[in-house]
């Protein structure tokens, strides 16, 4: 559930000077800045709900007010609700940055609508988990175009009153002739193709599947066909976890896809709620601040990376949305301690396990070549899936 943050932390943020990029909202940063400078005075990102409280959702979680009163720059947040709606929103121009998850980094990269960042100027960028720096979600071409925030695998969950036996693999999800049709779910985002492949890489050994974000064309058609065949056992797709969580808790869904935070607040409301990592593994998400190739206010957007990547903002976000902090250091200031035991934050084998979200190029992220398929095909192919 959601945990009260730790209080009366504080942080000291970079005493850097002299701008190293311009604020010339028509012009487009292409390098890393060497220096950052005073704050411009404001900072208008793009963020998950959750991830730039401020008070208003609840008094007891607000991270934006005291960096508002370090550096002066007021804080202005777009919540983005879709990787898809973050695409567009960074494509207007109008946002110095965002908290972009794997599905939609790569493409905001590939579409120029992010800067390369110098991790030299974040400060805490040194205790950020080292499985989290310099991926193929938050990097490109040797160049890091972001700063780690946190991230959390995608667990099955099931009702355990209901479902029987207690299921061990994504086949539970992807049988034609599922006893739970009509009460399975699925996420509801063309990434989640990657679950298919993830699950045809041992059920289906023939395909060779190495990398469910690398796919050729008959490994992603193989996928896409097995989610067609999943669609009529799908009582709902989700998108947002509070929908989810209802959907779980009274019992309409039984047996789908589902974050930590998700089971954590339906676990008081039905207690026969299990989750399980499948034996095939999953699919996850970690988290890139990226800074806006067109960002008015630049350094402002680097004085919030550094902060939200500070211990104690760590705590506090974790606690609140419910995930791994990129920066370990923050376990020890999560109440209840146990937190990160939960969320598996120091557990480098179970990250190791996690195909975390990227996002498809036709040159295979894995390294194989230059014939998988790009993302705007599994875009379509989700369209045609979902009918």
């Amino acid at each position: 559930m959601r945990i009260s943050r730790t209080a009366g932390a504080t942080v000291a943020l970079l005493g850097l000077v002299v701008a190293g990029c311009g604020s010339d909202s028509t012009s487009k940063s292409t390098t890393a800045p060497n220096k950052v400078g005073a704050g411009e005075g404001a900072l208008s990102i793009v963020a998950w709900a959750g991830y730039a409280e401020d008070g208003s959702t609840d008094p007891d979680q607000n991270w934006v007010t005291p960096f508002e009163q370090q550096t002066g720059c007021k804080v202005t947040v777009k919540t983005g609700n879709t990787s898809d709606e973050m695409f567009q929103l960074m494509s207007s121009g109008e946002y110095d940055g965002v908290s972009a998850s794997g599905d939609s980094s790569v493409r905001m990269i590939d579409a120029g609508l992010v800067a390369p960042v110098n991790t030299a100027l974040i400060t805490n960028y040194a205790d950020i988990s080292p499985l989290l720096k310099d991926t193929v979600y938050n990097s490109s071409g040797g160049t890091n175009y972001g700063i780690p925030h946190g991230w959390g695998a995608n667990y099955l969950m099931y009702n355990s009153a209901v479902v029987t036996p207690a299921p061990d693999s994504w086949d539970a999800v992807f049988a034609q002739d599922s006893p739970y049709r009509g009460k399975i779910t699925a996420y509801d985002a063309p990434i989640y193709i990657a679950d298919a492949a993830l699950y045809l890489k041992t059920a289906r050994p023939d395909l060779a599947i190495k990398d469910p974000y690398s796919l050729t064309q008959k490994q992603f058609d193989a996928a896409v066909a097995l989610l067609k065949v999943q669609r009529s056992n799908i009582g709902e797709y989700w998108s947002n976890y509070s929908a989810s969580q209802q959907a779980f808790e009274q019992g309409t869904i039984v047996l789908g896809t589902t974050w930590q935070i998700i089971y954590n607040l339906a676990l008081p409301n039905n207690a026969d709620l299990k989750t399980v990592s499948p034996k095939e593994g999953s699919t996850g998400w970690s988290d890139t601040w990226m800074v806006s190739s067109k960002a008015k206010h630049p350094n402002c957007m680097y004085m919030w990376m550094d902060y939200i990547t500070s211990p104690a903002v760590q705590a506090q976000v974790a606690s609140w949305f419910g995930e791994a902090p990129a920066n370990p250091k923050a376990c020890g200031l999560i109440d209840p301690a146990e937190h990160c035991d939960v969320f598996k934050a120091t557990d480098a084998a179970f990250a190791k396990s996690i195909a975390f979200w990227a996002t498809p190029r036709k040159k295979c992220l894995d390294g194989s070549g230059s014939s998988c398929v790009p993302f705007s095909d599994w875009i379509k192919a989700w369209t045609v899936i979902k009918g």
